[in-house]
């Protein structure tokens, strides 16, 4: 796919559906830095501006992670850790305010799982570390 400056899309549209692409096929794997502002701009023909914009679609979705001096790279998938619901939790999805994201590390894109239990007890944790298992029942069933 190539970057054209006539279509109706914008161009930092356009490069960052082009790099989530190569993301989303495995030609971009995990860690794999995804190119300078300068070496994308040229590539591609585009301004410094538009790769910027592109960058940051990506970095709010969660694909790839910007940290100086290391560039731009695809953003490693954490292991997920098995988190067991206690019977009568609920569990909300949002965006984490920018305290939680620096006290949690988060980068940017990822949501938390807001867990409160019966009791009023309420755990936030990193939606894309946790994975969330029903309780079971007295009997050994999934409630």
């Amino acid at each position: 796919m190539t970057i054209d400056p006539r279509s109706h899309m914008p161009v930092y549209m356009q490069l960052a559906n082009l790099i989530r692409e190569q993301i989303e096929s495995g030609e971009l794997s995990p860690g794999a830095a995804v190119g300078s502002e300068m070496r994308l701009s040229q590539e591609h023909g585009i301004g410094r501006d538009a790769v910027r914009m592109a960058v940051a679609l990506l970095r709010s979705e969660g694909l790839v992670t910007t940290a100086r001096p290391f560039g731009t790279r695809v953003r490693e998938v954490p292991q997920r850790r098995q988190v067991e619901l206690a019977v009568g939790s609920s569990v909300i999805a949002r965006m984490p305010t920018s305290d939680e994201r620096r006290r949690m590390q988060l980068d940017e894109g990822v949501p938390v799982l807001e867990v409160r239990s019966p009791d009023g007890k309420v755990d936030v944790l990193a939606g894309d570390e946790v994975e969330l298992i029903p309780p079971l029942s007295p009997t050994g069933h999934e409630e």
